[in-house]
């Protein structure tokens, strides 16, 4: 799991990830960004005393980059559905607070069942995210609560299974790998 970086990093990087949805210039960057050595990350993404982010930086790029290349170029504000399909490539990848930062417009503007079925999905995400900064309970919190959210929930999608895994893992939350992370549900391609 890779950890997220200091604030001002973490935003652009972040930025730049959900830009590369919908625009080819910034998925180029997300792969230059990728392979770039340490003296251009310095001034430009990390500052002096932050240089230290250079390798976690490079990985989310890397990890960014390889995942965009599945997903096809959408027009920006794609549907829910589009956007959850982009959420599960990003879980995937390790990415989790970029499925945060992807899923929570769509949970600002929705309501009812979808409202709290987004907020489980993003407690999930946000979850592994501090599990991968070695927040313990923080991560423990969160998954417990994001996956009684999404018990019995469906957004196009049987998060179900997925409640379940979640639930199943915080029993060896301390030594859960990247590998022991469940796969984020994915509609059925026809």
């Amino acid at each position: 799991m890779i950890p997220t970086l200091p604030l001002a990093p973490r935003n652009r990087l972040a930025a730049l990830i959900l830009a590369a949805l919908s625009d080819a210039g910034a998925r180029r960057e997300l792969a230059a960004l990728a392979d770039c050595g340490e003296r251009a990350l310095a001034g430009d993404w990390l500052g002096a005393d932050e240089l230290r982010h250079a390798g976690a930086l490079r990985a989310r790029a890397r990890r960014a980059s390889g995942a965009m290349a599945t997903l096809p170029l959408e027009s920006p504000g794609p549907s829910l559905a589009t956007a959850l399909d982009a959420a599960a490539t990003l879980h995937d990848a390790g990415l989790h607070f970029e499925v945060h930062e992807l899923l929570e417009p769509y949970w600002a503007r929705a309501g009812g069942a979808a409202k709290e079925t987004l907020q489980g999905l993003i407690q999930v995400a946000v979850g592994y995210q501090h599990l991968a900064n070695g927040n313990l309970r923080g991560a423990r919190a969160l998954l417990e609560e994001g996956s009684r959210r999404l018990h019995g929930r469906t957004l196009g999608l049987d998060l179900e299974p997925f409640a379940r895994a979640v639930a199943r893992a915080l029993d060896r939350l301390a030594d859960l790998g990247e590998s022991d992370v469940p796969p984020f549900p994915r509609a059925r391609k026809e």
